[in-house]
């Protein structure tokens, strides 16, 4: 029955905010958004959850069938559990990165009320808002805001691509920009975050697994680096006499491949904005971002210092627009899962179950940073690819994410002693 439901839900978010290229464009705060959040309000109606809206704008649904509020069981001493991921998407994005992540979360509870379980700690599944951070430039900016770690005073001010603040998006959908802020009431019934992912990268298909267990995010961060220069005809202005911008930046994209490869680092420059944009005139002003991510938290911070050296030989101005360290998710709880997850495909060991860490920014790092003891799972990507229309997972390893949230779920919601590891006291 849950895969049955699996499928449909599927269905139904298969043409939101779809675009030619076969990707999607679902970013904050626009009419996709809204009737991507409508959607979810509706499948947590149908099943009776309780909704709630943080301070932000994320959506969390609630099921506790317990004695009192959910507010009651965490002053008991009964925290909740949160899983669920995010709705929107980058620009032309691929289907997964995600909705899996919040379809899954909502065939967990119908697959759990199959098996006839009751939590004994209230559950939550959450969509958050503007993980991406497509449209305004920061990414996870509904969890950063939530804990903090983005304060709403910069979030206001952030404007997009057409200079619309985010403020202005905010009032155009019908939310007061004033309500933003931390929600620590929201955090508190939060006493666990399990996020299901599609995997971002290819290790699993070399396993042979469909799910894995994350170990931690890489350090990450984006930089704005603008080049001046000065703007001239195209065919009348001799190559000495020129001051192109375009030069800086050019340099910055080969520099970028060249120390990345150079320091076990991955670096991109993936945006440009170039005036005044014309063909046959040379650029006044070429304004690009790199995204720069590694393994080793000292390796990333030391390509970045290279090209920002490099880039200020020609006068460049460069701007730290984010920056997040690595990022450990909590050991005990991923160590729990592992086993589980072994029990759950009737291996003894919990080793049989991969471990990854992964380069890309998520929720629950954002919460795992705030204190939230926090784990993901990853669900094997055939490709490889994501952030891509060409992102993608088979509806079977789907189905098998399912049933390992599941399992961990129902491990987490019960009030039992969590598995003892081998040859540890019971």
């Amino acid at each position: 029955m849950s895969s049955a439901a699996f499928d449909s839900m599927w269905s139904a978010l298969e043409q939101v905010g779809r675009v030619g290229s076969g990707g999607y464009r679902r970013f904050a705060w626009t009419p996709e958004d809204r009737t991507l959040r409508e959607w979810f309000a509706a499948e947590c109606a149908r099943r009776g959850l309780d909704l709630t809206v943080d301070r932000v704008g994320n959506q969390w649904a609630w099921w506790w069938d317990g004695p009192g509020t959910v507010d009651d069981a965490v002053a008991a001493g009964r925290p909740g559990v949160a899983i669920g991921s995010h709705l929107d998407s980058v620009p032309d994005g691929g289907a997964f990165d995600g909705p899996l992540g919040v379809v899954s979360a909502l065939a967990t509870v119908d697959r759990l009320r199959e098996a006839g379980v009751r939590p004994d700690v209230p559950l939550a599944v959450v969509n958050f808002v503007d993980e991406e951070g497509a449209r305004f430039g920061v990414a996870c900016a509904g969890s950063r805001v939530l804990t903090g770690q983005l304060t709403p005073e910069r979030a206001l001010a952030l404007r997009d691509a057409d200079g619309t603040t985010y403020a202005e998006a905010l009032r155009a959908a019908g939310r007061d920009p004033a309500e933003l802020g931390p929600d620590d009431e929201t955090l508190r019934r939060v006493g666990t975050f399990v996020e299901l992912h599609v995997e971002q990268g290819r290790a699993l298909v070399d396993l042979g697994a469909p799910v894995a267990v994350a170990s931690d995010i890489w350090p990450h961060g984006r930089w704005r680096f603008d080049f001046s220069g000065e703007a001239n005809h195209a065919g009348t202005t001799r190559l000495e006499d020129r001051r192109d911008a375009m030069l800086g930046y050019a340099d910055l994209v080969l520099g970028a491949r060249h120390v990345a490869t150079q320091r076990g680092c991955v670096a991109t420059v993936g945006k440009v904005a170039v005036t005044p944009g014309a063909v046959n005139a040379v650029p006044s002003r070429v304004t690009g971002w790199l995204d720069a991510r590694g393994p080793q938290e000292d390796q990333v911070r030391a390509l970045v210092d290279e090209l920002t050296g490099r880039a200020g030989e020609t006068g460049a101005q460069v701007v730290r627009e984010s920056w997040t360290p690595t990022t450990r998710f909590d050991a005990a709880l991923g160590d729990r899962l592992r086993q589980v997850l072994a029990r759950a495909g009737g291996a003894a060991e919990p080793l049989s179950v991969p471990v990854l860490g992964t380069g890309a920014g998520h929720d629950a790092g954002i919460l795992a940073t705030a204190g939230v003891p926090s784990a993901m799972l990853f669900v094997r990507n055939p490709t490889g690819v994501s952030h891509s229309p060409a992102e993608h997972a088979e509806r079977a390893d789907c189905h098998a994410g399912v049933e390992a949230l599941v399992a961990c779920v129902r491990d987490l919601t019960s009030l039992r002693a969590a598995p003892a590891a081998d040859g540890a006291d019971a």
